[in-house]
């Protein structure tokens, strides 16, 4: 998306310490014109202070943040061509809907003649038309909430930055508000930069997410990449529920790593360039990916297992199976026919190459010296030359 749109918000290196905590620690990222954007991570993570040093409310330490190519890291808030909408809306409880939402038009002294249209053309896009005379308080939860967005958005910001606006509603009035913000976004077609802990509300609503965690970008990318391919173990583990599987490559097939565990059992998995035979790799699927059953197909991975554990969870039955490389996890929908799968019964677990992601590496060589897992790139076409043996379709 950054590369067919112009770039509305830009971050060069920014971090940011509160006395010897490093709250956020060399972060670059671009935004797109009209992209949705989410920082996503647990507390303290440092989305909240990324957030704040794009909307001007706290000054970086080290880096450069830039509004449409412009260096504003020394410009003040109100000069700044953004808004802000906070978890708490902070409405005016003595003033109407209408005097709510023209309140930052007074602020910025746009001519009075142009108050009514502005106004009247927010609120029908947050779909409060006739709302104008009402009090903050004869509102609901949800309403507050779009009469908070109409007022951010009534000056026409570049981009509209959102610090868990959401928190303060029920779990049903979220999910509401998440289509809500996703039609007013992109009817609009205003940059929002948004925050959350919450992994559904990210993956529901943006167009790209940075995952953060200690004040460091995790991984950027689009909701399903992020979910489907994640690149850390941190990623993998704080987006949804996985497998991870820790296991030793025994050989390269065309770019995928090859780890035999018993006869008819092995586990397929694309490395890319840096691993090799011998090494010690984390892997992780997602639950969903893994399927279960009494027989596999040929091609892909499939490991023999023991259902140790079935839990009902409304939509879907959550099978535990015992196998060799561990506990492994797969998902049935509950409407499925369950035939034979009970505890106790021997199964087959299955998932394409393709489904599978490398979350870490051990260099064999380096396991009695520097045992810290090596993600990086080396060059071992040598090796892999004399291993290679195919492009690895008939793994797949």
């Amino acid at each position: 998306m950054t590369g067919e749109k112009q770039t509305a918000i830009a971050l060069d290196h920014v971090s940011k310490r509160f006395g010897r905590t490093a709250a956020v620690s060399d972060v670059s990222l671009t935004i797109a014109e009209g992209e949705f954007f989410s920082l996503l991570g647990p507390s303290g993570c440092g989305k909240t202070t990324t957030l704040r040093m794009i909307a001007g409310f706290e000054v970086p330490d080290e880096g450069r943040i830039l509004l449409h190519g412009k260096d504003v890291t020394s410009v003040a808030p109100n000069r700044r061509p953004v808004n802000m909408v906070f978890q708490q809306y902070a409405l005016f409880p003595h003033m109407s809907i209408y005097d709510n939402v023209a309140f930052g038009l007074r602020v910025k002294h746009v001519p009075r003649e142009e108050h009514r249209n502005r106004v009247g053309e927010m609120l029908r896009v947050v779909e409060l038309e006739g709302f104008e005379r009402r009090r903050a308080r004869q509102l609901s939860g949800g309403q507050q909430q779009r009469v908070a967005l109409a007022r951010a958005l009534v000056n026409r910001p570049a981009a509209l930055l959102l610090d868990e606006p959401l928190g303060a509603l029920d779990v049903k009035l979220r999910k509401q508000m998440q289509l809500e913000l996703k039609r007013i976004q992109s009817e609009l077609g205003t940059t929002f930069v948004y925050v959350t802990h919450d992994q559904e509300e990210a993956l529901a609503m943006s167009d790209r997410i940075a995952v953060m965690s200690g004040g460091r970008v995790e991984q950027i990318g689009p909701p399903r990449e992020i979910y489907e391919h994640p690149q850390t173990a941190f990623v993998a583990d704080f987006i949804g529920s996985l497998n991870a599987l820790d296991v030793e490559v025994d050989e390269l097939v065309g770019g995928f790593a090859l780890i035999r565990l018993g006869p008819s059992e092995r586990i397929v998995v694309p490395v890319g360039d840096g691993v090799q035979p011998g090494d010690a790799i984390r892997i992780a699927v997602r639950p969903e990916r893994v399927q279960i059953g009494s027989t596999a197909p040929d091609g892909g991975s499939r490991l023999e297992g023991t259902i140790a554990e079935i839990i009902y969870l409304g939509m879907y039955v959550q099978f535990h199976v015992e196998t060799s490389a561990g506990r492994v996890t797969s998902y049935r929908l509950a409407d499925e026919s369950l035939g034979s799968l009970e505890e106790g019964a021997n199964v087959t677990l299955w998932w394409e190459a393709e489904h599978a992601s490398l979350l870490g590496l051990e260099r064999a060589e380096t396991a009695l010296g520097d045992s810290s897992p090596d993600l990086g790139s080396h060059d071992h076409d040598d090796r892999r030359d004399h291993h290679d043996h195919g492009d690895g379709d008939h793994l797949r």
